[in-house]
Order: structure tokens, then C-alpha cells, then sequence
């Protein structure tokens, strides 16, 4: 029997910890995003962070060398709609928080008004109301590739697949960057899912 799994930190805590403006920042984006905590944000923020490196590491090869790690790096940030297509690696050092918590399925639930509230939309994506693709999601922080944007509905077996009286709201709004794509109005009158991405 080999040994265990040696669990590693999967987020990093701030350099300054107790700076007001950061403080206030992550307070704000909890909110708007409808986040459990700090860690599951600093995740996604550490999650960032691997790519900045990446990519600082890419500038730093020759040309040649360069050429297809910077492929694959695009690639993948392309099919979760993170960079715009033909982006290089300045559009990867471009890339903010709000970029991520964008792709998050609770953002897309609560933005093509398939919820309330951001807090609402984790609520149903944890009881398994929402699927992808036609795939069950229950994880809130599940990445929703490009491809998937208007694969997000309620899931066959839940009750609000036949009957979303209750639980659709006033169409629902979160704050993009200009490099965060938009999600078609149309979406929101759809009634079956989609997913593709990361977990939690």
C-alpha cells in the first residue's frame, strides 16, 4: 500500500494581511461573487498567480523555445474564455481575479438569471440543480470553458426544470472586465446547462 497523498496548501495568504485596501477589496469581491470565504478566493487568486509565472517565465526563453509552451498556455486560457483569440503572453500577464471569478458556473447561474443571488446560485449548484452540458455540477467554483457558455440549464431531475416560478429573479448583473467575455442574452431564457473548466 503506498503512502498517502501528501496534501499540499492549495492557496497562499497575503504578504500584508492587514492592509485596508485589500481588506476592503476581498470583502467586495466575496460579496458580488457570492464566495464562501478567503480561501476559496485566495485559491482562484494562487490559481492566477500560476499563470502570471508561467508566462513571465515564457519571455524570459529565446524565440524557439518559446513558441510552443506559449501555445499550450494560450490554448488552455482560450477554451475557459480567458484571452481573446490570436492572444500572447502580455494578454496572460493582463489577466485579473475578476477574470477568473467571471468563469466561475455560480457566476453563470446567477448571470443568466437562472438565480436570485450569487449566494442562491451556490446554493442550487450544491444540491445539484444545475447541469452542463447535460452533466450534473456540484461544485460552485467549476470553471465554464468558452464552448460551454450556453450549455447551463436546470438538471432533467430537478424539480425547477418544469417549474423555475420560484427561483428565477430580476435579470442578474456581475461586474466584467473588458477582457471577461459576455454571456448572450438569450441565455437567460434557456432551461438545461454547461460546463467545462476547473473544480474547486
Amino acid at each position: 500500500m503506498g503512502d498517502p497523498k501528501r496534501q499540499r496548501r492549495q492557496y497562499a495568504t497575503p504578504r500584508y494581511p492587514w492592509n485596508k485596501a485589500q481588506l476592503n477589496l476581498e470583502l467586495k469581491l466575496l460579496g458580488e461573487y457570492g464566495l464562501r470565504n478567503k480561501r476559496e478566493l485566495r485559491r482562484h487568486q494562487m490559481t492566477l498567480s500560476g499563470y502570471w509565472t508561467r508566462a513571465r517565465e515564457l519571455l524570459a526563453l529565446p524565440d524557439e523555445e518559446r513558441l510552443k509552451p506559449q501555445h499550450e498556455l494560450v490554448s488552455k486560457l482560450e477554451s475557459y474564455g480567458l484571452v481573446p483569440e490570436g492572444a500572447n503572453l502580455d494578454n496572460v500577464l493582463d489577466l485579473k481575479i475578476e477574470n477568473i471569478l467571471g468563469r466561475r458556473l455560480q457566476t453563470y447561474v446567477f448571470r443568466m438569471n437562472l438565480s436570485k443571488t450569487p449566494q442562491q446560485a451556490r446554493q442550487l449548484i450544491a444540491h445539484g440543480h444545475i447541469s452542463v452540458r447535460g452533466r450534473k455540477v456540484t461544485s460552485p467554483s467549476y470553471l465554464v470553458r468558452h464552448s460551454d457558455d450556453q450549455n447551463i440549464f436546470y438538471a432533467p431531475s430537478s424539480r425547477y426544470a418544469k417549474d423555475d416560478s420560484d427561483i428565477r429573479g430580476p435579470t442578474g448583473q456581475v461586474p466584467q472586465s473588458s477582457k471577461e467575455p459576455q454571456v448572450s442574452p438569450e441565455l437567460g431564457q434557456g432551461q438545461e446547462g454547461s460546463p467545462a473548466g476547473a473544480g474547486e
